[in-house]
């Protein structure tokens, strides 16, 4: 390495970077574009889906932050013919580096905080050591640059050197055991506890619309136990070993790989580690504020500023070890232009908090300031308000949560079965934005506790000697004295804005939307498109019950009514614990009470008398949804529980009408039983898919239209599901699916009569 500055001294390198799709690596790449001219870059890069690793690279280099480094280039096919080259890979699996390369610096790795065991194993340990034995292959002058995190030091208190941490865990035995947890917790998953749990869960919520839905929704939480159970190991297990968590451990095990490296071989190789804090958006690089995604502190600060975040588990005087990226950024390539000697490792923490602390007390000020002065917009109520933090300590802070927890709780289990109305939808609205609260949270204490009451200060001796050391020409370019960041400007006039301006964005636009677009879409290339109704709860205000008793009250002198009517009103508990079970034994046992009706005098009183109450039950808007489909020509399709009687006034609106058809004897008195089984939840579906291949009608373009949860296969089994005046657990469904979601009310004037002709 020559002599000089770090452009001199890097000119004419070879460099292998990881990691450049995301945020540190992006900076990295950025940086050596820009300010190290005559490096030549092999980027490590792995496909994504369809999306080769060189097209990642040319979408990458459209960014505004490269405009300058394309602009002298030419374009972006003229820089990457000149100065990069794409090595498709990736960590599991690395291929072959060039047999030229100068240095790699490795920015990849598993940067959650809490990742599936197995998956934080095989990035940050496996993947390490397949890229050294890959370095080993070129030979022992390539310069190594490890970004790994301070916190590796783990749970200790106080200052932290920069060297190796003191530990005696078995390497090879923690990867063995982190590498097999996978297989294991799938094993435990098919045969465990938590798979009859799940399923009898899911057959709770979901069994009205069909068991093979339910069985799906078991298969989605068996999915999720298995991923959290191998977060909780992977945090279990750190913990107990002294590390906050699995990210920091395996990160440890990562820089023990390293450090093997290091030490291998005749005269051992050049190894640098650099250790970064919490990393945040840039102080002036690309420019100030500069960051891609989320990291540690902006979920804090967005949540503070909505007003969502009442109180603070940590302590007011801890210190909040804060870096800006193009400090990391800086230090990085200064590290890439100093090798060190052979077989010893190079330890540099990029830092604050030793010589500049910054405290979360300090962090609170601050961000209210900000807010105070840039507030977010409340909506109806005016501007947010902000809490007022106490920093109670986290026990104080746990005990609140927990208690808010548990109320949460209860309000879901009262509002997941309170009748459907449009008050128990915007309840449920609002209990799942607070429980979405509630999660967030929870998360944060569980993930971050550790950080938040951790009082450690990262020594920066060698950086800072490092940093001295350069030119001064090379301080200004590639400056990374984090003693000279000040704070409350860094925090009210960089960061702040840099973190909610998409938010802000994503506000207004949300100001300006007008109501959604609720009308018919024709459909490009003209496939046969059909509509499928529901019909009780969906196109008129009526329930099973109900109609039953419109058909089965006329006619009835008063007493007869009243007996008939509390005959029904002692059932009813019982019916709705049977139609929360199971829709089909709820319609049959209602269908029973037609015993002995003649089917023809049934008719006669829909048409003599039902007809117009039917009709004027009808929600306007349903109609003109109906009609308009017809006018583009879609084949309407009424299916329903009810009985094929009650849909004698429908008939002028739909091409096909699909009912429950009743039993009747040779001399056409009904049985009490059905002709056929009545058409509910799954078998909804699964006549719908029966009748679009008959009529050649694609449901991948089709419309559904219904109200209850048990409809939900009906609803999933076609492109354009629409969930109407929904209950409660089907308004969820469609809120997290983004289904569309419509009101068509029942004209006001219509009374709830159960006996139409009542007064006339």
């Amino acid at each position: 390495m020559p002599d000089g500055g770090i452009v001199e001294r890097l000119d004419g390198s070879h460099v292998v970077l990881t990691g450049v799709t995301g945020f540190v690596g992006e900076a990295l790449m950025h940086r050596l574009l820009t300010d190290v001219p005559g490096v030549r870059l092999t980027l490590l890069v792995r496909p994504k889906g369809t999306t080769p690793g060189t097209d990642r690279i040319r979408s990458l280099l459209g960014k505004p932050i490269f405009a300058d480094a394309v602009e002298a280039a030419g374009d972006v096919a003229a820089l990457m013919a000149d100065r990069i080259a794409v090595l498709e890979g990736d960590m599991a699996d690395v291929p072959a580096l060039p047999a030229d390369v100068d240095a790699v610096v490795h920015c990849a790795g598993d940067v959650s905080f809490n990742p599936p065991v197995d998956q934080a194993f095989t990035t940050n340990v496996t993947g390490t050591r397949d890229l050294l034995r890959r370095i080993v292959e070129v030979g022992p002058d390539v310069h190594y640059v490890h970004v790994s995190t301070a916190y590796v030091a783990g749970r200790r208190r106080g200052a932290v050197p920069e060297g190796p941490v003191p530990h005696d865990v078995d390497l090879e035995a923690e990867l063995a055991w982190g590498l097999a947890q996978r297989d294991r917790v799938e094993h435990e998953s098919r045969n465990g506890t938590a798979l009859p749990k799940a399923r009898a869960r899911a057959e709770r919520e979901h069994g009205r619309a069909g068991l093979l839905t339910a069985a799906r929704a078991t298969e989605e939480k068996r999915k999720e136990w298995v991923k959290d159970e191998l977060v909780r190991l992977g945090t279990e297990r750190a913990r107990s070993l002294g590390w906050t968590d699995c990210y920091t451990f395996t990160k440890a095990l990562g820089e023990r790989v390293v450090e093997t490296h290091a030490a291998a071989g005749d005269a051992g190789h050049l190894v640098s580690i650099v250790r970064p804090s919490i990393i945040e958006s840039a102080l002036e690089t690309p420019h100030p504020g500069w960051i891609e995604g989320f990291k540690m502190a902006e979920p804090l600060i967005l949540a503070y500023g909505r007003g969502e975040l009442p109180e603070f588990p940590g302590a007011a005087d801890n210190t909040v070890d804060i870096v800006p990226v193009d400090h990391v950024v800086a230090a990085t390539v200064a590290v890439l232009a100093h090798p060190p000697e052979r077989g010893t490792p190079a330890y540099f923490h990029v830092t604050s908090g030793d010589r500049n602390p910054f405290t979360y007390n300090q962090l609170y000020d601050y961000t209210r300031a900000y807010f105070d002065e840039h507030p977010f917009a409340g909506g109806d109520r005016g501007e947010v308000r902000l809490p007022d933090w106490r920093f109670p300590g986290t026990h104080s802070v746990e005990r609140l949560l927990s208690t808010s927890e548990r109320a949460h709780k209860v309000a879901d289990y009262v509002i997941g079965r309170a009748p459907r109305s449009d008050r128990s939808r915007d309840l449920a609205r609002k209990l799942d934005q607070q429980g979405r609260r509630l999660e967030f949270l929870r998360r944060y204490l569980d993930i971050y506790r550790e950080y938040l009451t951790a009082d450690l200060r990262f020594s920066d001796t060698a950086t800072m000697a490092l940093y001295d050391s350069l030119g001064e020409a090379d301080r200004g370019r590639f400056a990374f004295d984090t003693a000279v960041v000040d704070w409350k400007h860094y925090m009210q006039e960089v960061h702040c804005p840099a973190v909610t301006a998409p938010v802000r964005q994503l506000d207004e636009i949300r100001r300006r939307r007008k109501k959604p677009d609720t009308s018919l879409k024709p459909v490009a290339d003209k496939p046969r498109v059909a509509a499928f109704f529901d019909m009780d709860g969906t196109l008129l205000s009526s329930n099973v019950v109900e109609t039953y008793l419109w058909l089965r009250l006329q006619g009835l002198s008063p007493a007869e009514r009243a007996g008939q009517l509390g005959r029904v009103a002692s059932r009813l508990p019982g019916l709705v614990r049977t139609e929360r079970a199971d829709r089909g034994a709820f319609l049959r046992s209602i269908y029973r009470e037609y015993e002995g009706a003649r089917l023809e005098d049934l008719e006669e009183v829909v048409d003599r008398v039902l007809t117009t109450h039917v009709l004027s039950r009808l929600a306007p808007a349903a109609v003109r949804r109906v009609r308009e489909h017809r006018k583009q020509g879609h084949p309407t399709v009424l299916i329903t529980g009810a009985i094929r009687p009650l849909t004698r006034p429908l008939e002028p609106l739909f091409d096909h009408i699909e009912a429950a058809e009743l039993d009747v004897d040779d001399h056409g008195v009904c049985t009490g039983f059905l002709s056929a089984s009545p058409l509910t939840g799954e078998s909804r579906a699964a006549w719908m898919e029966q009748w679009a291949a008959q009529h050649d009608v694609d449901l991948s373009v089709s419309y559904a239209y219904a109200d209850s949860h048990s409809d939900l296969p009906l609803l999933a089994a076609v492109g354009r599901p629409v969930a109407v005046r929904p209950d409660v657990p089907l308004f969820r469904h469609a809120r997290r699916h983004r289904w569309q979601i419509v009101d068509w009310a029942s004209p006001d004037a219509v009374a709830r009569s159960l006996t139409p002709t009542a007064g006339r």
